[in-house]
């Protein structure tokens, strides 16, 4: 299975346990395929500078290289017109139309509305892992 994960999943992942945590390992361990475009890597690495400054112990750079490395990247064009009510999300969106990617697993109230579009489901991280990962 193919799933874009938002950044505040991908970060909760890495530095908190619970559903996102689950979801990284199972990439990690190869049961699922983590789709990004460079937009997202980048706002990944952003974000997650700015939280390894708060969590020092942490070291993001194996996870940003694995990523770089594991991850699917795909080259996604910007949608016409803004889905989301926040339009910095709407890369989320391009980039599982760029990659036929039918999940996006995120939190995030704006891209929670607009689940459906286009077929694609965006889903909370305690739903995906009931919902795919729950038989792993």
């Amino acid at each position: 299975m193919r799933v874009i994960l938002d950044t505040n999943v991908f970060v909760s992942g890495i530095f908190f346990t619970g559903p996102p945590y689950q979801i990284l390992r199972a990439w990690r361990d190869g049961n699922l395929k983590l789709v990004i475009s460079p937009e997202i890597l980048e706002e990944y690495q952003r974000v997650g500078a700015a939280l390894a400054e708060q969590f020092p112990l942490i070291d993001l750079g194996q996870i940003l290289e694995l990523v770089t490395i594991k991850a699917e990247m795909v080259h996604a064009k910007s949608l016409p017109e803004p889905v989301c009510v926040d339009p910095d999300d709407d890369k989320f969106l391009a980039c599982a139309l760029a990659s036929k990617s039918k999940v996006i697993v995120s939190g995030d109230k704006h891209l929670l509305h607009v689940s459906g579009f286009r077929e694609i489901r965006v889903l909370k991280p305690r739903e995906f892992v009931d919902e795919y990962l729950s038989n792993l």
